[in-house]
């Protein structure tokens, strides 16, 4: 498999040297400072291509795009989204002639992932990621209250979200809104409560058959072109793969890949498979998601994460918590076989470590939350480990 990583570009406090170190080549990265909805440039793309290969002993190189946005008023279906549509297809000619033929995306709506601590204590002093059930709950019923936010929500849970809320200082409240808003590395707008409730306000009552027919809408709009240029679009899914504040969310289990596959059913309509996005889901099976949709996977964020019945979760050891991660990678290189004895040039799959936890040296770097380096290449190490024992027990049997 292809090892990669993610780097957010020049202002990443994880060097491209730092990645060399790790022993990953392809990089996963995106222009994060053109606003979304306009067009990705030959001149910006050969721009970021040399800022890879500036240090040719790197052997570094642009592997998966990550992610080319959709623009909000698409996601929303707003009628005059025809020059959106254009731009989308221009970005994705321009990647293609550039050598740059996958892009991973998502369809999300205002918020991508989200988490209500960015520094959860591990034993010994690192960090990670965590989703708190009651904070998000505190967050969306008494401090954004949004009307309707209490439907459906346990009891048990609402107490404890109001307790946490009564007890929370103002600082500890704005730290929530941070952690929110988190998920969008390369965003241009950060919202406070006021923006937030604006936002959320712009898509009405939208239904789940209302964002699925708006992704329709986009897929028909620009495959055809994925299909001229030999781009391939793969879909991330949702995470968490449950609604949020509202909105619904329509990439979360096993029937919605399908769903979103069978739109538009071409090669060029792919899935980022996310073993810690669909772990989220108490009753996703990822090993088995992962072997149905197997032909359609062209790119692979593998972590793991540890739920809990009220639906918190947090990410754990890439090979620790309850995604059955050998399962996951023994899929995705029975698929690589397959494509490689079938003469598929591009028949091996990009992966990369997703959400390592904050280690040793890195604890208090300025790395995006999520992404610091020592806990991805912890990672990778023992990702690489699994590969190399299947890679070898397959031979054997072989």
């Amino acid at each position: 498999m292809e090892e990669t990583w993610r780097w957010f570009g020049p202002d990443d406090a994880v060097q491209l040297s730092h990645i060399r170190q790790t022993g990953a080549r392809g990089i996963v990265t995106s222009l994060h400072h053109i606003p979304y909805g306009m067009v990705w440039s030959v001149d910006e793309i050969e721009r970021r291509k040399a800022v890879l290969a500036e240090d040719a002993s790197l052997g570094l190189y642009w592997s998966v795009v990550e992610s080319l946005p959709v623009h909000e008023k698409i996601r929303r279906g707003d009628p005059d989204c025809g020059q959106l549509f254009e731009n989308y297809r221009t970005s994705m000619r321009n990647l293609a002639s550039c050598g740059v033929k996958v892009i991973c995306y998502n369809f999300m709506p205002v918020l991508d992932w989200t988490r209500t601590e960015l520094a959860h204590p591990l034993v010994g002093g690192g960090t990670a990621l965590r989703f708190n059930a009651h904070q998000y709950v505190g967050f969306d019923v008494f401090m954004l209250q949004r009307p309707g936010a209490e439907e459906g929500v346990a009891p048990e849970l609402l107490e404890r979200a109001k307790s946490w809320i009564d007890g929370a200082t103002a600082a500890e409240k704005d730290t929530l809104l941070a952690s929110v808003m988190a998920g969008l590395p390369g965003a241009f707008d950060r919202y406070d409560i006021p923006g937030l409730r604006r936002i959320l306000s712009e898509y009405g009552q939208m239904t789940r058959s209302d964002l699925q027919a708006n992704l329709k809408r986009f897929l028909e709009e620009v495959i055809p072109t994925a299909e001229e240029v030999g781009i391939s679009l793969c879909m991330h899914p949702d995470d968490p793969p449950r609604p949020l504040f509202g909105l619904p969310r329509i990439v979360s289990n096993e029937q919605d890949i399908a769903d979103l596959l069978d739109m538009v059913n071409s090669p060029a309509n792919g899935l980022t498979l996310c073993s810690g996005s669909l772990g989220t889901g108490a009753g996703n099976d990822v090993p088995a998601i992962a072997r149905r949709f197997a032909d359609r996977v062209r790119f692979a964020h593998l972590r793991n994460v540890s739920k809990e019945p009220d639906g918190s979760f947090m990410e754990a050891d890439h090979l620790g918590g309850d995604v059955d991660m050998v399962a996951v990678v023994d899929v995705l290189l029975t698929e690589q076989q397959r494509r490689r004895n079938a003469g598929q040039a591009d028949w091996r799959i990009p992966f990369r470590p997703d959400h390592g936890h904050e280690l040793l040296d890195d604890v208090g770097k300025p790395t995006f939350p999520g992404y610091p380096a020592i806990g991805r290449m912890r990672g990778l190490a023992e990702l690489r480990g699994v590969i190399a024992a299947l890679t070898w027990s397959k031979a054997l049997v072989n």
